[in-house]
């Protein structure tokens, strides 16, 4: 499960006199942190070309959680599935802080795909990468649990925002812990858990919307559902909590 891209981001991809072009097609906006940017459900159909930030993607489930799809930043496009078919927006879109966009209206945004043979297979792409992260989510929600889904995003998180520095890796896009939960299919409750017994094992350390991995070997192990070893010499063996 992923919650970033793993291709080149679709602006990044494009030539630069065609990433040129479609920013030229629209106007730029400051989207301010918490601010909606795309509502689910909306029958809008611009398209949002991310300059600079951090957007966070959700969905509300039946049960009326919110439930976390995707994190989304500079040189990505977003609103794009709306533009293409035309019907209700899939997914809510907020600024997780301060994010620069252009805004891009759905006619042009096919105009541009149309003539540009290139652009379009970039955009598909996307949506076929998306699809198959969507499935591998669906499947972890099914099989994986609490720990292993929340050792998961924070390797994640770690390895796409993380900052080393001398005790560990601070990660430079800290989610508070209803995010995390949202983001892992969870409750607070268990995430709140989850994360007190890697606190105890001193795989990580927690503070107010901060997050220092120390020991990123154990949280692939966990992630990957495997019991881990010690990291460092003379360090105690570590075996997994469940949660």
């Amino acid at each position: 499960m992923s919650l970033f891209e793993r291709n080149r981001s679709f602006l990044d991809a494009l030539t630069p006199h065609d990433r040129s072009a479609l920013l030229a097609l629209g106007t730029r906006r400051t989207y301010l942190p918490g601010e909606l940017m795309l509502r689910e459900r909306d029958t809008t159909t611009f398209v949002l070309a991310l300059r600079s930030g951090w957007s966070v993607v959700s969905v509300d489930t039946d049960r009326g959680a919110r439930l976390i799809l995707a994190l989304r930043g500079a040189g990505e496009v977003i609103g794009d599935m709306a533009a293409f078919d035309q019907g209700p927006r899939s997914a809510t879109v907020t600024a997780l802080g301060q994010v620069e966009a252009t805004v891009v209206s759905g006619e042009r945004f096919r105009s541009f795909l149309a003539a540009r043979p290139h652009a379009t297979s970039l955009i598909m792409r996307q949506f076929s990468a998306r699809l198959r992260s969507s499935d591998v989510e669906r499947r972890s929600l099914a099989s994986s649990s609490v720990l292993q889904r929340l050792a998961a995003r924070l390797v994640e998180l770690t390895e796409r925002v993380g900052r080393v520095g001398s005790e560990g890796t601070s990660v430079e896009l800290p989610l508070p812990q209803h995010d995390l939960a949202a983001a892992i299919g969870a409750t607070r409750e268990a995430v709140a858990k989850a994360l007190r017994l890697l606190r105890e094992q001193d795989v990580v350390r927690t503070g107010n919307r901060q997050l220092l991995v120390t020991d990123i070997q154990v949280l692939r192990l966990l992630a990957e559902g495997q019991a881990a070893q010690p990291s460092r010499g003379g360090r105690p063996e570590k075996t997994p909590p469940t949660v």
